[in-house]
């Protein structure tokens, strides 16, 4: 198989969720964390779930990942139900979660040892792809503990794509980077974005990177999650995260979960 023809192929995935409720029950109580949950999500489309801590964004995102399973309702990626993880759909964690004794090609490698139909050099190839499209070309041989937190989160995005999954799910990826790190990294996934068209469900508690981000900013109340209202970004991209539009619409989203939050 070719770099190409393995680059071209085309995602037809989509994501419909039904009437989904999730409840975590142990001896001591049951504890409701989304309650009726509908989204349809679009091929390529960047949607990004907002509300504080503790709302089930999440748990909603491990759902969809097929790390756990809903109590009530359906969920379906390009029609089809969604029984536990698969290759389609790749989770990218707040922690990059590398592997410390493998370099960094070693490391985007292991995301494609299980792809199926591809020899050693197509992997190598696809890693390096990827690499270079994550500003990594020049680290290839780095080990981990060289890098700094913003290009080990790099490396873990090289890593989640190299597989070229039908839906990219990112939980609060950048969230533990300084500023400055963070506003590059933003510019880098829009890029990403825009270049492989991935569907990519981001989640975060912060108003102005999903406003930055998304192409729509779904609002959770607080627990038990329900979607209370939805956003859509038709803002110019490239965005940088400083810019006054982003700010705007940020303020107006930030005004509407106040309402929605209740006062401690």
């Amino acid at each position: 198989m070719t770099l190409q023809k393995e680059l071209d192929h085309s995602s037809t995935a989509k994501l419909s969720i039904h009437n989904v409720s999730k409840l975590f029950r142990s001896t001591r109580q049951t504890v409701s964390a989304l309650e009726d949950i509908n989204l349809h999500v679009e091929d390529g489309e960047f949607v990004c779930l907002l509300g504080a801590s503790g709302c089930g964004k999440s748990t909603l995102l491990n759902l969809i990942a097929g790390l756990e399973k809903p109590t009530e309702g359906t969920m379906l990626t390009d029609g089809t139900p969604i029984d536990g993880p698969g290759r389609q759909r790749m989770v990218m964690f707040q922690e990059h979660a590398l592997f410390p004794w493998l370099d960094v090609m070693e490391n985007v490698l292991f995301g494609l040892n299980l792809k199926p139909g591809l020899t050693n050099d197509d992997r190598r190839e696809l890693a390096m792809f990827y690499l270079k499209l994550v500003g990594l070309e020049k680290f290839v041989q780095s080990n981990i503990h060289e890098l700094s937190g913003g290009m080990k989160q790099r490396v873990a995005l090289a890593r989640a794509l190299a597989p070229n999954p039908q839906v990219l799910l990112m939980d609060e990826p950048f969230a533990a980077l300084d500023a400055m790190t963070r506003e590059q990294l933003y510019a880098d996934l829009q890029n990403i974005q825009q270049k492989r068209r991935k569907t990519v469900i981001f989640v975060t508690h912060n108003v102005r990177e999903a406003v930055c981000l998304g192409d729509r900013v779904i609002l959770f109340t607080p627990r038990p999650g329900r979607i209370h209202s939805e956003y859509r970004v038709d803002l110019p991209r490239p965005r940088d995260i400083n810019d006054e539009a982003v700010a705007q619409l940020a303020r107006t989203i930030t005004a509407d979960l106040k309402k929605h939050t209740p006062s401690a």
